[in-house]
């Protein structure tokens, strides 16, 4: 009898799938390897694998994340791991069936996302322009504020979700550049426009870095093909490195920062273009949803704006 491919194995064999099918950058791989991994592990403690497990098993371990303390995202995010897993055995003829299609997850309310107030916004874009501009900083101290007043300009200009944004390349601040383009999820591109004040930022944090390279020729950074280089391995700012230099920003604009992200900078965005009318559509595309239904979550700023007209313009309304 042949033996059964280890889960380590299943687990690479499937996400070799996901890159190559179907598009799926590193952070989405990086995600399913651990939720798998954490499945796999439950299921060696109870004598069981990928290969074997039934759907009592995968009950068990649901119930498991439960008794853990998983939110009831975090469950529902595990179950559509192990039902795209399970989906991929069946279609390669590893497994004869599916174990994980009769499962139900966790009931969820699809809970709104924090969003900063556009005075907020404000603060902290005050805040930022304020540190790159203080005569008294050291040239890298000063370096590092104009990189960080560039990323919060572009951030809340564009609504890039913060890979997009740390890995965009030197050439999006070209001098005459109105639009970007932009390699998001699936490796699928769109172009997003640039404002005044976004261009304004990367040309000053350009001009900055190359004035830098001439005092440093040496500099590897100095022939790095992102906009926002690093010596670490991706060659380009962390998203981690950027969402602490971000939570510091709030809590000098006054701000808690632990309402402050790169991703509710995000959610900024796409709310405050809808508070002032924008098309749900358009927003769609500006933050590169593949379906209509994920910007749909910003919809209670929609709804709240109508209510509010209704409320202040209708002849009946009560005063």
């Amino acid at each position: 009898m042949r033996a059964k491919p280890s889960d380590s194995k299943l687990t690479g064999l499937f996400l070799d799938m996901l890159a190559a099918e179907q598009g799926a950058g590193p952070n989405t791989l990086d995600a399913y390897r651990r939720d798998l991994t954490d499945f796999s592990e439950f299921l060696g403690r109870v004598g069981h694998n990928f290969a074997d497990a039934e759907t009592q098993t995968l009950r068990d371990y649901l119930a498991d994340l439960d008794t853990r303390g998983f939110k009831s995202t975090s469950v529902a995010r595990r179950l559509s791991a192990m039902r795209h897993l399970y989906r991929f055995l069946l279609n390669e003829r590893i497994r004869g069936d599916d174990p994980a299609a009769i499962l139900s997850g966790p009931k969820r309310g699809r809970g709104l996302p924090k969003v900063l107030s556009i005075a907020d916004v404000d603060r902290m874009l005050r805040r930022a322009k304020e540190l790159s501009e203080a005569e008294d900083a050291s040239p890298s101290k000063r370096l590092r504020a104009l990189r960080l007043y560039c990323l919060l300009e572009v951030l809340y200009a564009t609504g890039l979700r913060v890979s997009e944004l740390v890995a965009l390349p030197r050439t999006a601040a070209k001098r005459d550049a109105r639009m970007i383009v932009v390699r998001g999820k699936g490796n699928k591109e769109r172009l997003v426009p640039l404002n005044e004040a976004s261009r304004q930022a990367m040309a000053d944090y350009l001009a900055a870095t190359e004035a830098a390279k001439t005092e440093k020729k040496k500099d590897s950074l100095a022939a790095s093909k992102w906009l926002f280089p690093s010596f670490g391995e991706s060659g380009h700012l962390t998203r981690q490195h950027f969402a602490r230099d971000l939570k510091e920003l709030a809590v000098a604009s006054g701000l808690q920062a632990r309402l402050v992200s790169p991703h509710v900078l995000r959610h900024a965005f796409a709310s405050h273009l809808l508070h002032n009318g924008a098309d749900l559509r358009i927003v769609q595309t500006l933050l590169g949803h593949t379906d209509i239904s994920t910007t749909q979550i910003y919809t209670h700023v929609v709804e709240e704006r109508l209510k509010s007209l209704v409320r202040d313009l209708h002849p009946l309304a009560e005063k």
